[in-house]
This record gives structure tokens, sequence and C-alpha cells, in this order.
């Protein structure tokens, strides 16, 4: 099987060790009303450092089978809401601590 990306959003981590679940969403066209139907599929991948958090928008790849069901590895994390809002809250508080100083 030649190398196949996927990109999706994991809906389930940490409570299997190196292992996440991702979702992949499609757009299909159906036959006969010509109306656009999403399509998902749930895929078990191997992450290797538990980086990965819930709501995360990931690349995967596929690659020889690591388990029964895993059959996807982790290439690329795309963006990661949790983690972009805690370096968000990092950065008031640096500046927050700035301004007590500053205040001083």
């Amino acid at each position: 099987m030649p190398p196949m990306s996927l990109t999706g959003t994991v809906t389930k981590v940490g409570f299997m060790n190196k292992t996440a679940t991702v979702t992949v969403n499609r757009w299909v066209v159906h036959d006969l009303t010509h109306k656009r139907i999403l399509r998902s599929k749930k895929y078990l991948i191997h992450d290797e450092h538990n980086r990965l958090r819930m709501d995360d928008s990931v690349l995967i790849q596929n690659c020889p089978p690591i388990s029964a069901r895993k059959r996807f590895t982790l290439r690329n994390i795309l963006s990661s809401p949790e983690t972009e809002r805690e370096l968000a809250h990092a950065q008031q508080a640096r500046e927050a601590a700035e301004a007590a100083e500053a205040a001083q």
C-alpha cells in the first residue's frame, strides 16, 4: 500500500498508552439527490511520545501494523487548541507580573 496521509481531529486520548483515536471527515455527494453528506471514520493511531490532546488537528500516515487495530502513526500536529490556550495564559501571567513590577 502506498503512503497515505489523512488529516483529522483527535477525539479520544489518554485511555491507552501511546494510542489516540482520530476522526477523519470527508464529503461525499449522494448519487440521486446530489446533496453533500459528511462521512467520518475513526482510526487508532500510534503516538510514541503521548503528545496529543483532545481536539488537536493532526496529520496521520499509514504504516505497517503496530497492533491488531493500529495501522496509522502520527506524522505532524497541525494545531492544538489546548496548547495555544496554555501559551496565551502564560503570556498573560508574564504581562501581569511585568505590570506589577512596573507599578512598584
